[in-house]
């Protein structure tokens, strides 16, 4: 099997404040990238991380913790990507440092409350390596069961001021 470009997490990740945000200049995140697979050629498990900086504060140098909700681009929300007709299923995490490979499994459309480091400034230039990680991982199984193709999709993070 071949895969092109896996997963494109475009545009949809600047839209990043949520709706329930009573000030939206209140919670940013920053430092967001695509991600792409490449090609695949086994079946194993494929991850994906990045640190990324997630700003959430109510007036100067007082942080506030914040929640998290990831939305795919499948139906009805679902972390999938798709090649045509054909879906590919991925999974989501969330860790409230940087650097990190793993976390918490968010739920398609689920809000994860919880998290407290947030940033003191909305660029993290304080903490250069960010303030929180964000992994994405296709599992083996779903690998082997996929036809061949170039699978797409996109995922919106929002980050919402507890």
């Amino acid at each position: 099997m071949t895969w092109g470009s896996i997963l494109s997490c475009g545009a949809a990740l600047a839209a990043l404040i949520g709706a329930e945000a009573p000030a939206h200049a209140n919670a940013r995140i920053t430092g967001l990238t695509d991600v792409s697979f490449g090609t695949i050629n086994s079946p194993t498990d494929q991850s994906i991380s990045q640190s990324v900086c997630v700003y959430s504060a109510q007036g100067f140098f007082n942080p506030l913790g914040y929640s998290v909700r990831a939305t795919g681009s499948g139906g009805g929300g679902a972390f999938t990507l798709s090649s045509g007709a054909t879906t590919l299923p991925y999974e989501v995490l969330w860790a409230d440092s940087p650097n990190q490979t793993g976390g918490t499994s968010l739920m398609a459309g689920a809000q994860s409350p919880g998290y407290g480091n947030s940033a003191l400034f909305q660029t993290c230039f304080l903490q250069p390596q960010g303030s929180a990680s964000l992994t994405v991982t296709i599992r083996a199984a779903q690998i082997a069961a996929a036809a061949a193709g170039n699978y797409s999709g996109v995922l919106q993070i929002t980050i919402v001021p507890d």
